[in-house]
């Protein structure tokens, strides 16, 4: 069974830092190309950064330079660090694994991150 674990979301200042985990089970996270989106309140889901088995990435305009993916396959797990956070920031944010595009998606649950003062 699938199961993708999110972790390190917690409530921080604009400026701020946090890094956030996604730790698979069930599958062997090497192979599988990694998401991470996320969710306001009251707006859709939105994509934030991916990182594909070959290690490739990609940003969100919105989050270009400030956000950086990673993994660590040896753990099963991919980081996003996040760094200089606005306000717009906040949101529960979403990992997801696909083993090739079009594949069948498994969704984390979700972390928490909020960005106040």
């Amino acid at each position: 069974q699938v199961r993708i674990v999110e972790s390190g979301g917690d409530l921080v200042q604009p400026g701020g830092s946090l890094r956030l985990s996604c730790t698979a089970s069930g599958v062997t996270a090497s192979g599988y190309d990694m998401d991470w989106n996320r969710q306001a309140p009251g707006k859709q889901r939105e994509f934030v950064a991916f990182i594909t088995n070959g290690n490739r990435t990609g940003y969100a305009d919105s989050v270009k330079g400030r956000f950086a993916v990673s993994r660590d396959n040896t753990k099963n797990t991919v980081y996003l660090q996040m760094n200089n956070l606005k306000f717009d920031d906040t949101g529960v944010y979403y990992c997801s694994a696909r083993a090739y595009p079009g594949a069948q998606v498994y969704w984390g649950q979700g972390t928490q991150v909020t960005v106040s003062s």
